[in-house]
């Protein structure tokens, strides 16, 4: 059994929920601002539309299961891939901070152009895409990377760059996995309810929701862009005190 396993109990339940909550409240509201499955919603109606209900059902099912695949992949991978290039916590931190901030900033001044380039990844020049199984279409555009793009990986991985020491990692790393399919099922949800969410909301109401996503986003992504500053000034400092 794994160190993290035997230490896992020396939290006590307290400490365990403590941690598992204040991840999940962290990176559920990352997650869910930069997928944006409401917004998603009212794209993925129009690509949808002509099909059979049970057709979009099957598509909305797999393609937020192919999300959350993704998602936590990134998640339980993102220390593996930091190590293989060399790259520090701090360091993807700043980088993914900055990632964050400048995708929310770009999506709170003109969320109409995300969701044209998101319609354009979807529909493949402006038309619905043809094929003759329409589960083919399932991982790709659907879920990557209309739903599931660089920039939701790139805010899984941050996040998981935040792990706390031993023995509170593998409580952080189960969080973190867990608010990745809780935003899957709210991906799966507001596609299979799509077409009742674009009556409900309305274009504006859509654009109301999305910058308010982007606004949550870009608070993220200073939160998480200072972690990096600070990290790395704390590093300078110690290197230069112990010179």
């Amino acid at each position: 059994m794994s160190p993290g396993l035997h230490a896992l109990p020396s939290l006590g339940w307290k400490d365990t929920l403590s941690v598992f909550s204040d991840t999940f409240l962290l990176a559920f509201p990352a997650l869910f601002s930069i997928v944006n499955p409401i917004g998603a919603s009212l794209i993925f109606s129009q690509v949808t539309a002509g099909r059979e209900r049970r057709e979009s059902l099957a598509l909305a099912r797999t393609v937020a299961f192919y999300s959350a695949g993704l998602l936590i992949a990134s998640i339980w991978a993102g220390s593996a891939i930091l190590a293989f290039f060399g790259i520090t916590v701090d360091s993807l931190r700043i980088a993914g901070g900055l990632v964050v901030a400048v995708r929310a900033w770009a999506l709170l001044q003109a969320p109409e152009e995300a969701a044209a380039r998101k319609e354009k990844q979807a529909m493949q020049g402006g038309r619905t895409v043809a094929v003759p199984n329409w589960m083919e279409m399932a991982f790709f555009p659907m879920t990557m990377p209309f739903t599931v793009g660089p920039g939701s990986i790139a805010v899984a991985i941050a996040l998981s760059a935040s792990r706390p020491a031993s023995p509170a990692w593998l409580v952080f790393y189960l969080a973190l996995s867990a608010a990745a399919i809780v935003v899957a099922a709210t991906v799966w949800l507001a596609y299979a309810y799509a077409e009742r969410l674009v009556v409900m909301l309305g274009v504006t109401g859509a654009r109301i929701v999305s910058r308010l996503a982007a606004l949550i986003l870009l608070c993220i992504g200073v939160q998480i862009l200072s972690a990096g500053v600070e990290g790395l000034v704390v590093t300078i400092m110690r290197a230069v005190a112990a010179s």
